[in-house]
Protein backbone atom coordinates (compact mmCIF):
# COMPACT_ATOMS: atom_id res chain seq x y z
CA UNK A 1 0.00 0.00 0.00
CA UNK A 2 1.10 3.51 -0.66
CA UNK A 3 1.80 5.93 2.12
CA UNK A 4 -0.87 8.34 3.15
CA UNK A 5 0.21 11.97 3.32
CA UNK A 6 -1.68 14.74 4.98
CA UNK A 7 -1.83 18.31 3.83
CA UNK A 8 -0.13 20.83 6.11
CA UNK A 9 -3.41 21.97 7.71
CA UNK A 10 -4.36 18.41 8.65
CA UNK A 11 -1.10 18.06 10.57
CA UNK A 12 -1.92 21.20 12.53
CA UNK A 13 -5.44 20.00 13.19
CA UNK A 14 -4.09 16.64 14.33
CA UNK A 15 -1.66 18.33 16.71
CA UNK A 16 -4.45 20.43 18.18
CA UNK A 17 -6.64 17.34 18.58
CA UNK A 18 -3.84 15.45 20.33
CA UNK A 19 -3.20 18.40 22.66
CA UNK A 20 -6.88 18.62 23.56
CA UNK A 21 -7.06 14.87 24.13
CA UNK A 22 -4.04 15.02 26.49
CA UNK A 23 -5.59 17.96 28.32
CA UNK A 24 -8.87 16.05 28.59
CA UNK A 25 -7.15 12.96 30.03
CA UNK A 26 -5.21 15.07 32.55
CA UNK A 27 -8.42 16.78 33.66
CA UNK A 28 -10.29 13.51 34.07
CA UNK A 29 -7.41 12.03 36.08
CA UNK A 30 -7.32 15.10 38.33
CA UNK A 31 -11.09 14.94 38.76
CA UNK A 32 -10.93 11.28 39.72
CA UNK A 33 -8.04 11.79 42.16
CA UNK A 34 -9.69 14.77 43.87
CA UNK A 35 -13.30 13.62 43.74
CA UNK A 36 -14.12 14.05 47.43
CA UNK A 37 -12.56 17.49 47.77
CA UNK A 38 -14.00 18.83 44.51
CA UNK A 39 -17.49 17.54 45.27
CA UNK A 40 -17.43 19.20 48.70
CA UNK A 41 -16.19 22.51 47.29
CA UNK A 42 -18.69 22.42 44.43
CA UNK A 43 -21.70 21.86 46.66
CA UNK A 44 -20.54 24.64 48.96
CA UNK A 45 -19.98 27.05 46.05
CA UNK A 46 -23.39 26.27 44.53
CA UNK A 47 -25.05 26.91 47.86
CA UNK A 48 -23.01 30.09 48.53
CA UNK A 49 -23.92 31.47 45.09
CA UNK A 50 -27.57 30.53 45.68
CA UNK A 51 -27.60 28.27 42.62
CA UNK A 52 -29.06 25.29 44.46
CA UNK A 53 -31.38 24.99 47.41
CA UNK A 54 -31.24 21.60 49.10
CA UNK A 55 -32.45 19.75 52.17
CA UNK A 56 -29.26 17.67 52.35
CA UNK A 57 -25.90 18.94 51.16
CA UNK A 58 -24.41 15.50 51.93
CA UNK A 59 -26.80 13.79 49.50
CA UNK A 60 -25.91 16.28 46.76
CA UNK A 61 -22.21 15.84 47.53
CA UNK A 62 -22.65 12.08 47.08
CA UNK A 63 -24.43 12.68 43.76
CA UNK A 64 -21.42 14.70 42.55
CA UNK A 65 -18.98 12.08 43.83
CA UNK A 66 -20.82 9.42 41.84
CA UNK A 67 -20.82 11.64 38.74
CA UNK A 68 -17.11 12.48 39.06
CA UNK A 69 -16.22 8.81 39.39
CA UNK A 70 -18.27 7.90 36.29
CA UNK A 71 -17.01 10.71 34.04
CA UNK A 72 -13.58 9.21 33.20
CA UNK A 73 -15.27 6.02 31.99
CA UNK A 74 -17.97 7.69 29.90
CA UNK A 75 -18.17 7.27 26.17
CA UNK A 76 -17.05 10.29 24.13
CA UNK A 77 -20.33 10.32 22.20
CA UNK A 78 -22.40 10.46 25.39
CA UNK A 79 -20.34 13.38 26.68
CA UNK A 80 -20.64 15.29 23.42
CA UNK A 81 -24.38 14.63 23.25
CA UNK A 82 -24.92 15.86 26.82
CA UNK A 83 -22.87 19.03 26.35
CA UNK A 84 -24.11 19.95 22.86
CA UNK A 85 -26.70 22.53 24.04
CA UNK A 86 -24.05 24.46 26.00
CA UNK A 87 -20.98 24.33 23.77
CA UNK A 88 -21.38 27.93 22.64
CA UNK A 89 -21.98 29.23 26.17
CA UNK A 90 -18.40 30.48 26.55
CA UNK A 91 -15.48 30.84 24.15
CA UNK A 92 -13.08 28.20 25.49
CA UNK A 93 -15.20 26.04 27.79
CA UNK A 94 -13.88 23.60 30.33
CA UNK A 95 -15.58 20.43 29.07
CA UNK A 96 -15.96 19.05 32.61
CA UNK A 97 -17.60 22.28 33.79
CA UNK A 98 -19.92 22.27 30.77
CA UNK A 99 -20.90 18.66 31.46
CA UNK A 100 -21.54 19.33 35.16
CA UNK A 101 -23.54 22.47 34.30
CA UNK A 102 -25.78 20.44 32.02
CA UNK A 103 -26.01 17.72 34.68
CA UNK A 104 -27.23 20.27 37.23
CA UNK A 105 -29.77 21.77 34.82
CA UNK A 106 -31.16 18.44 33.55
CA UNK A 107 -30.51 15.70 36.10
CA UNK A 108 -29.69 17.12 39.51
CA UNK A 109 -32.83 19.24 39.46
CA UNK A 110 -34.77 15.95 39.62
CA UNK A 111 -32.90 14.79 42.76
CA UNK A 112 -35.27 14.33 45.70
CA UNK A 113 -33.04 16.44 48.00
CA UNK A 114 -32.96 19.43 45.62
CA UNK A 115 -35.63 21.98 46.35
CA UNK A 116 -34.76 24.30 43.47
CA UNK A 117 -32.04 25.35 41.03
CA UNK A 118 -31.63 29.05 40.37
CA UNK A 119 -29.80 31.02 37.69
CA UNK A 120 -29.30 30.66 33.98
CA UNK A 121 -26.82 28.32 32.30
CA UNK A 122 -24.02 30.91 32.31
CA UNK A 123 -24.39 31.63 36.04
CA UNK A 124 -24.34 27.91 36.81
CA UNK A 125 -21.33 27.38 34.52
CA UNK A 126 -19.39 30.20 36.18
CA UNK A 127 -20.06 28.80 39.66
CA UNK A 128 -19.10 25.28 38.56
CA UNK A 129 -16.00 26.42 36.68
CA UNK A 130 -14.83 28.50 39.65
CA UNK A 131 -14.28 25.14 41.38
CA UNK A 132 -13.56 22.73 38.51
CA UNK A 133 -11.34 25.21 36.67
CA UNK A 134 -8.61 24.16 39.10
CA UNK A 135 -8.22 20.80 37.31
CA UNK A 136 -7.60 22.44 33.95
CA UNK A 137 -3.93 22.49 32.94
CA UNK A 138 -2.46 25.98 32.39
CA UNK A 139 -2.73 27.19 28.81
Amino acid sequence: MGSHTRPYNDKNAGAIDRKRQRERQMMLQALYKNTQELATKLVQRLMDKHIIETTSSDAIREAFITLFQKLPEMDEFDMQYKTAPLRSLVVDPNFVSIYVTQYIAEDLIEHDKIQDVFGDDLEIYRAVDSVLGAIRPPQ
